[in-house]
């Protein structure tokens, strides 16, 4: 194991942040390179990244499932005319020396462990740069072509990197190709929220490939070619978290755990008296008028709703077993704020299938809700419904919910909660209306609920009320 990071060392590292920005603004002032950038949805496993080869154990790395935030999966390109040098022979110069194309101003690989002037399997490096990616590597795969690195204890990123060359009719191609999540939560907000850590990135890798270009002795050909593809999934679901010894700890224990609130004082949950009561309508695409349509909207979001697939993963996400009915489910809420997390019970109260009349029209109705158990940090219930209106043929998701802080012993998560729940509750439900439609959208495009993107950040959903908050 290579020398890792001390906790002063990235502190300095942090606190050199604003010069790695301006250094960044400055160069990019003077790049002249055309740069195509993409930047789309993903999916798992198609993004998840090339599994660890044979003989590589994953004990002493740091996987992109201990990192923090959306998987990104990114692809740099450059296409390059009239080169000079073979894939080989230019894989060969850049393993021997990283910093032949590494933009040393403000990144340099330093090797820690393995033979100076040649790269093998097992090799160490640590990444120095003013910003939030000084870190140890290794490399753990090795062909004449190309070199792949992943992230060890203590890097700023966790995943993997690699490094090829091949050629595509007369044009060599030089490629670098990551799976990574934050290593930790500094390492999110800054890339993931504030996005800075993110185009100092795209620049250092940009600058890495125009060095490629002058080593293989030809020039960039349609400029450089940037696609992110962003994963928001969990790694494998409710299923991976079950296989989490805690996790299925804490969800069984939920069994004998009772309501945190007097489900018979229903009449009292009220605004006047101190709840927030809250009521959002999300449209879906239309159906003919009548009954639901057999693989149409109302049923995609009837399917969507059995799993808990509306609700954000970036915000909350869901452990419980599948094989239960739904209605008698207990539920256990990961909560997620800042890369802190909240683990939340809930119990399913019940479905419903049925027939409204409201105002002389009638409207098919199914819908599920949860109601909150004892350690929550909320009390209440949040009912969950898919409403399609058999005159018009009009389809909507509504959430309704009534609820109140519950009472905590910890004075700074009473606090937190005091300042931040009642914004990140309706944040959530804003989400989940979003995520909605555009999973039921997604799923009726490609004839399916089962195989849906990420919904667009940018889909918006109005709700009808939101309470005082």
């Amino acid at each position: 194991m290579p020398q890792l990071p001390t906790m002063p060392r990235r502190l300095v590292v942090a606190s050199l942040w604003p010069f790695g920005i301006a250094l960044t603004s400055w160069n990019y002032m003077w790049r002249t390179t055309p740069l195509h950038r993409r930047e789309m949805s993903g999916s798992l496993p198609d993004d998840g990244g090339p599994d660890l080869p044979a003989g590589v154990s994953p004990a002493d790395l740091q996987p992109a499932d201990d990192g923090v935030g959306p998987l990104f999966h990114r692809r740099y390109q450059a296409r390059i005319a009239n080169a000079k040098v073979s894939p080989e022979a230019l894989i060969a110069t850049i393993s021997a020396d990283p910093n032949e194309v590494a933009p040393t101003e403000f990144a340099r690989f330093s090797k820690v462990e393995g033979h100076e002037g040649r790269l093998e399997s097992g090799d160490c490096f640590v990444v120095r740069m003013p910003g939030p990616w000084d870190g140890p590597v290794r490399v753990i795969h090795r062909t004449p072509r190309s070199f792949r690195l992943a992230t060890l204890p203590g890097h700023l990123e966790a995943g993997q990197i690699e490094f090829r060359a091949t050629t595509d009719g007369d044009r060599l191609v030089f490629t670098i190709e990551s799976w990574a999540r934050s290593g930790d939560r500094l390492s999110n907000l800054l890339y993931g929220q504030l996005h800075m850590a993110k185009e100092v990135q795209l620049h250092m890798w940009t600058s890495a490939l125009e060095r490629a270009v002058t080593l293989a002795g030809g020039r960039l050909s349609g400029g450089v070619d940037i696609e992110t593809r962003r994963v928001d999934e969990p790694s494998a679901g409710h299923e991976q978290m079950l296989g989490d010894p805690s996790a299925r700890q804490v969800l069984d224990a939920l069994h004998d755990k009772s309501l945190n609130f007097e489900l018979g004082r229903r009449g009292d949950f009220t605004a006047e008296n101190g709840w927030h009561v809250d009521e959002y309508c999300q449209p879906l695409p239309a159906e003919a008028p009548g009954p639901p349509a057999p693989g149409g909207s109302w049923e995609v979001a009837q399917r969507l709703m059995r799993t808990y697939a509306f609700a954000d993963p970036a915000i909350v996400r869901a452990v419980y077993y599948p094989d239960r009915p739904l209605d008698d489910r207990d539920m256990l809420l990961e909560a997620r704020f800042y890369g802190l997390r909240f683990k939340l019970g809930v119990r399913v109260g019940g479905l419903r299938d049925e027939i409204r009349e409201i105002g002389g029209r009638h409207v098919r109705v199914w819908g599920w809700n949860y109601r909150t158990l004892q350690g929550h940090l909320e009390m209440g219930q949040m009912d969950y419904e898919v409403w399609k209106w058999l005159d018009s043929g009009d389809v909507e998701f509504r959430i309704s919910a009534f609820s109140r802080r519950a009472r905590t012993g910890n004075p700074l998560v009473r606090l937190g909660f005091r300042v931040f729940g009642r914004h990140e509750q309706v944040k959530f439900a804003h989400h989940a209306c979003a995520r909605m439609a555009a999973l039921t959208e997604a799923a009726l495009a490609s004839d399916g609920a089962d195989d849906v993107p990420r919904a667009a950040d940018t889909v918006s959903a109005q709700p009808v009320s939101n309470g005082s908050g």
